[in-house]
C-alpha cells in the first residue's frame, strides 16, 4: 500500500471515528440531568479543532513522517498489496479505542467526548500529509510503499522507483525563434 493512500485512509478513519464518537457522547449524555458535560464536550471539541487545524496548517511532513521516509529501504521490487491487513495493522488502537470507548457512553459519557475529541486533533493534524509525502515522491522520483510489519513493530517503508514530475520553468526561450 501506498504510505500517501495510508494516511488518508487514515484521516478519514479518524475523522469518522472522532464523528461517531462525538455522536454517542451526545446520545449517552442526554439521560443526565444537566447539560453540563455536553458543554464542557463541545468546548473540548472546539479546542481539539483548533490546535489540529494549528498543528496541521504546513504542507510540509512532520518530523516523525520525515524520519520515517529518511529511513526508507531502497528496493526495485514492488510490494505485495494488502492494504487491508496494513490498515489493521497499523490502526487497530483507533478501532480498539473507539469500540471501547462507545461501549460505555451510556455509563460514561464523558470518555467518548474525551476521544472523540482527541481523534478529531489526529485527523485535523494528518490532513496535509498525504500531499507533503506526495511532493516529496513527484520531487525525488521515488514511491513509498509500507513493509510488512507486526502489529506491535515500529512502521517501516520501502522506497522503490517512480516517475518524476519535470516541469518547463517560466523563462524558457522558444527552441524555434519565429520569422
Amino acid at each position: 500500500m501506498l504510505f500517501r493512500d495510508f494516511l488518508r485512509v487514515a484521516v478519514m478513519l479518524f475523522g469518522g471515528a472522532g464523528t461517531a464518537l462525538a455522536v454517542v457522547a451526545i446520545a449517552g449524555a442526554g439521560g443526565e440531568d444537566t447539560n453540563l458535560p455536553v458543554y464542557v464536550a463541545v468546548g473540548w471539541w472546539v479546542v481539539a479543532t483548533a490546535a489540529g487545524l494549528w498543528l496541521g496548517r504546513r504542507n510540509v511532513p512532520t518530523q516523525q513522517i520525515g524520519r520515517l521516509l529518511a529511513g526508507a529501504r531502497n528496493t526495485n521490487q514492488l510490494p505485495e498489496v494488502e492494504p487491508g491487513a496494513i490498515v489493521f495493522n497499523r490502526l487497530w488502537p483507533l478501532a480498539a479505542i473507539t469500540v471501547i470507548s462507545g461501549g460505555v457512553a451510556f455509563l460514561l459519557p464523558q470518555i467518548p467526548a474525551i476521544a472523540a475529541g482527541y481523534a478529531i486533533a489526529v485527523a485535523l493534524t494528518w490532513r496535509n500529509q498525504a500531499r507533503a509525502v506526495q511532493a516529496i515522491e513527484e520531487r525525488d522520483g521515488v514511491a513509498f510503499y509500507f513493509d510488512r510489519t507486526p502489529p506491535f513493530g515500529a512502521p517501516r517503508l520501502i522506497r522503490t522507483p517512480g516517475l518524476r514530475k519535470v516541469e518547463p520553468t517560466r523563462d524558457a526561450t522558444p527552441a524555434v525563434k519565429p520569422l
